[in-house]
């Protein structure tokens, strides 16, 4: 497919506002962070990089001075721009399409065993994270995003941004420069290698599904990131093993881990959760309804019972909050 233009959301978002506002997205973007702990940026950030005398303007429904549906208000010809990126406007999600099953695998395998293992041996850490139309890492090395977006596997290498279709492993290891590696990220519920010759079967809008459900989980995860009442929580990533964005929150006792899995063997549909650490410390009630996840102690919510008129945003935040409340 060639090249394409080098990415970098930030600096978009901040010339669409223009100079009087200084934007917040939810996307990774260039310069690559080399610190430690996390070696990535932190996008939703308000502290860093503040530019004097600007009005911020933050994902819908975190703490700022203005909100991206608010900016709307104002600037309602960029609606698509804003929603298609879930920061805010009426967001909400496509239907599943029927390939959704095999797309999800295929992508998986792709992304935990060439994309991010290529981050990992860069940096020692394997974590994605949300990109605009699918999923990539964070920069890393001199200024590299590994990333997906539809059927297409892009490698931006600071200005330089090369594009290939999606069609094998073994193909885009090639294109990676990089091997296949079937060990750094694999969990116990990660799909086998597989025939690393055959051909993936992307279906495009199963892939630009997932990118959704992929940003309505990230932008749902820093709103409940930025809420006081969630103790210690962590930063929002892909699990490339699991293939689900999480974050983990509560105190030594309480602590969980909140998260949107895409399907997986136990439940075939998109569903959120929330997976208790150690239930029987606090007393949990098992058979309280609340509790209905089938294979473990916490709570689902399966994209099939979302409500159809409502932000998922929203439904995602509230069921997140609902339950981590209701363990004290």
């Amino acid at each position: 497919m060639g090249t394409t233009s080098a990415h970098n959301p930030l600096t978009e978002a901040n010339d669409l506002v223009g100079a009087a506002h200084n934007a917040r997205v939810l996307e990774p973007s260039p310069p690559t962070v080399s610190n430690g702990p996390f070696f990535a940026d932190d996008p939703v950030d308000t502290t860093q990089n503040r530019q004097p005398d600007t009005t911020l303007v933050v994902p819908a429904g975190m703490p700022g001075a203005l909100s991206w549906t608010e900016w709307l208000d104002d600037h309602p010809e960029h609606t698509d721009w804003v929603t298609s990126r879930w920061l805010g406007g009426p967001r909400r999600l496509p239907p599943a399409p029927d390939t959704l099953v095999s797309t999800r695998q295929a992508l998986h395998r792709l992304g935990a065993y060439v994309v991010a293992p290529v981050r990992h041996a860069a940096n020692g850490k394997f974590g994605l994270r949300w990109t605009h139309g699918g999923f990539g890492t964070p920069f890393f090395g001199d200024n590299r995003q590994i990333r997906i977006e539809g059927s297409r596997l892009i490698d931006q290498l600071g200005s330089t941004t090369r594009v290939a279709p999606i069609t094998s492993l073994s193909a885009a290891a090639e294109f990676l420069l990089t091997a296949i590696d079937p060990d750094t990220t694999a969990e116990h519920d990660s799909p086998p290698v597989g025939d690393a010759d055959a051909d993936l079967e992307i279906d495009e809008a199963a892939s630009w599904f997932l990118g959704d459900w992929y940003g309505m989980a990230f932008a749902a995860l820093e709103l409940l990131r930025a809420d006081q009442a969630s103790v210690d929580a962590s930063r929002p990533q892909l699990w490339p093993g699991h293939f689900d964005p999480a974050i983990e929150v509560g105190d030594e006792d309480h602590r969980s881990s909140y998260g949107a899995s895409p399907g997986d063997d136990g439940i075939d549909e998109p569903y959120l959760y929330i997976s208790i650490w150690w239930p029987d410390p606090i007393g949990v009630d098992a058979t309280d309804p609340i509790w209905n996840a089938p294979s473990f102690t916490g709570a689902v919510l399966r994209l099939s019972d979302f409500p159809t008129d409502t932000d998922p945003v929203e439904v995602a935040a509230n069921f997140w909050r609902s339950a981590r409340d209701r363990l004290g």
